[in-house]
């Protein structure tokens, strides 16, 4: 066996192994009501979001909000406290870690967008420690049906847009009405996945099936 199909066996195993781990992160909660192919319509129930609202492009709004999101998800908040410890018992102090939850979502009218990072399902509103950050603000969610496309590949623009009129489409062909707010773009892994990978979706508010 060749030193270069040894190294490119070490990094497919390396990639799989990486692509596990981010797997394991948990991921927002929903219901499938509907499946047809890579078009799905969900109903999702109440959740917590840190968001930031801010200006930009729309491919350099989502890397521009990660770290301060990612920040306060590992304890840049207010909620200080002692951890006592043992062999050899210390104290210090500590900010509180919250776990990351898929995927981050944008949406936006093409020049001010709103980046969230969904709150894990047990934490509530009123549990979460408030951000350091001025710019990092928490906002509950009321339920929602969404009507959703899945999609790989790269962060461009031009594959969000693609299948966003991709999702328009199937809306009208299921006969189901938008509900007027603004498309969501979705991810669910972080920007060093490698872009082969990457889990994206597009999803749409829809008015509850009758």
């Amino acid at each position: 066996m060749t030193l270069a199909l040894l190294a490119a066996l070490a990094v497919a195993a390396a990639v799989f192994t990486f692509a596990r781990v981010v797997r394991a992160v948990e991921q927002a909660v929903y219901q499938v009501e509907r499946s047809d192919g890579a078009y799905e319509l969900r109903s999702y129930p109440p959740r917590v979001v840190a968001e930031m609202r801010l200006e930009g492009s729309f491919e350099d709004v989502g890397n521009d909000a990660f770290r301060p999101l990612a920040a306060y998800l590992g304890g840049e908040n207010r909620s200080r406290m002692s951890i006592a410890m043992t062999a050899p018992v210390t104290q210090e102090s500590s900010s509180e870690s919250i776990a990351m939850t898929a995927p981050v979502t944008q949406e936006g009218d093409g020049s001010s967008y709103r980046v969230c990072f969904v709150m894990p399902a047990s934490r509530a509103l009123e549990t979460l420690p408030e951000p350091t950050d001025p710019r990092v603000t928490l906002r509950a969610e009321p339920a929602r049906t969404l009507a959703a496309i899945r999609y790989r590949g790269t962060w461009r623009e031009s594959r969000y847009r693609e299948n966003l009129e991709r999702l328009k489409a199937w809306i009208a062909a299921q006969g189901l009405v938008q509900s007027g707010a603004p498309p969501v773009w979705a991810r669910y892994d972080p920007p060093f996945m490698p872009w082969f990978l990457r889990r994206n979706e597009v999803l749409i508010e829809v008015e509850p099936p009758r």
